[in-house]
């Protein structure tokens, strides 16, 4: 069982920046594969970036060259630094733990990032 906790979400201008946040609890951290999602109104939810546990990343082409995750295994945290926001980035963002053995996934409750000048 894994417990994800969101936070640093809230408004930011467009070409700003902000840094997204993920507390984790729970089972032993270091091998599950970590993401961030979004889900803006009337979308489906979709994929961000992932990290695994041995630092592998994977990014959605809208966000390439523009954001990062990261991870700190000692400290049970997940980061999502969102360069040079647009406003198209405007959804509630997830944080997502994915148990690679067993495939089970964990959420987030979610926070709410808008890009808005």
């Amino acid at each position: 069982q894994v417990q994800l906790v969101e936070s640093g979400g809230g408004s930011v201008q467009p070409g700003g920046s902000r840094r997204l946040s993920c507390a984790a609890s729970g089972s032993i951290f270091s091998i599950y594969t970590m993401g961030w999602y979004r889900q803006a109104p009337g979308s489906q939810r979709e994929l961000v970036a992932t990290i695994t546990g041995s630092g592998s990343t994977n990014y959605a082409d809208s966000v390439k060259g523009r954001f990062t995750i990261s991870r700190d295994n000692a400290k049970k945290m997940v980061y999502l630094q969102m360069n040079s926001p647009k406003p198209e980035d405007t959804a509630v963002y997830y944080c997502n733990a994915r148990n690679p053995g067993n495939g089970y996934h964990y959420w987030g409750q979610g926070t709410q990032v808008t890009v808005s000048s």
